[in-house]
């Protein structure tokens, strides 16, 4: 039985979806599956990963389903997921050719039931670091602490336990499609560290049709995913007030944006959503303008 899945959600991306399939072929470990949830593509993706099930370099699983947006494609691949162990690698993004054996190699001699998995690092596709390195006094912390205890900047590849990864399914919000994948990931910051590999496990280029590239867009389409996710920030119990101040400022913002005028008998702090209301006002303010532009 494999032991890791390569999970890839992907829309209308047969142009490029191709770099990640390469990439995969090239690997030095074959213990894995690649796993592909089509979220209602209209290209020709389906017949793109059709061709390559049949060459059967490796073992492909492909799911479609209609679009719900990138975190329900990660709700879907969630739960058809049977390996120990998953990583998400995006439609546009590729693996190095030692990626997957770096990942199962340092998983069996360091791993344990005690993490929740480990995180690796991303380069672009000149080989460079995104952000920081990983903090080389530490064996494992959790996701959240290397960001705001840390300093660590950047995006960074997530390897996790697949049964892990099975609690705390994002939230479906009619007529919308995101919410903030780190949701899970800081629920699972509650119980357990993550374990530190400073290898390169990805490479990535961000597309101009990437999220990450549409992120004002993404808060006035999605305002109420967006509130939940931000709720859900201002209750972890690790996090310092400063920073659950900024989330109760974009909670203001999001549920001005979703025209939820009970924003502040639902939110877990009322006192600092009220301390926040003035700055989340001017956020919905300019997020209101700034689309607005972008869309003239």
């Amino acid at each position: 039985m494999k032991q890791l899945t390569v999970f890839t959600p992907t829309y209308n991306r047969a142009y490029c979806l191709h770099k990640c399939y390469e990439s995969l072929k090239q690997q030095t470990n074959k213990n894995f599956i690649w796993l592909i949830i089509d979220d209602g593509s209209t290209d020709n993706t389906k017949d793109l990963v059709t061709k390559w099930v049949n060459e059967q370099e490796i073992q492909i699983v492909y799911h479609w389903q209609e679009n719900v947006g990138m975190h329900g494609a990660h709700n879907t691949a969630y739960e058809l997921i049977t390996t120990e162990l998953n990583v998400c690698i995006d439609s546009d993004d590729y693996m190095p050719s030692d990626a997957v054996e770096k990942i199962l190699s340092f998983w069996k001699e360091y791993g344990s039931s005690k993490l929740s998995g480990m995180i690796g690092l991303d380069a672009n596709v000149n080989g460079d670091i995104i952000g920081t390195k990983l903090p080389k006094n530490r064996e494992a912390s959790t996701l959240f602490d290397l960001y705001n205890e840390h300093g660590v900047k950047g995006d960074k590849k997530l390897v996790y336990r697949t049964e892990l990864t099975k609690k705390y399914p994002y939230p479906i919000f009619m007529n919308e499609k995101y919410v903030g994948l780190a949701y899970k990931y800081y629920m699972l910051d509650k119980e357990y560290e993550l374990l530190l590999m400073n290898e390169v496990l990805c490479c990535v280029e961000y597309l101009p049709d990437g999220s990450s590239l549409n992120m004002l867009q993404q808060y006035k389409k999605n305002p109420k995913g967006f509130s939940f996710y931000r709720k859900e920030l201002m209750k972890l119990p690790f996090a310092s007030m400063s920073y659950k101040f900024r989330q109760a400022i974009h909670y203001v913002s999001s549920s001005l944006l979703s025209r939820n005028w009970s924003f502040l008998n639902e939110t877990p702090n009322k006192a600092l959503t009220i301390m926040a209301l003035p700055i989340g006002f001017l956020l919905y303010l300019y997020i209101s303008t700034k689309t607005r532009t972008a869309t003239r």
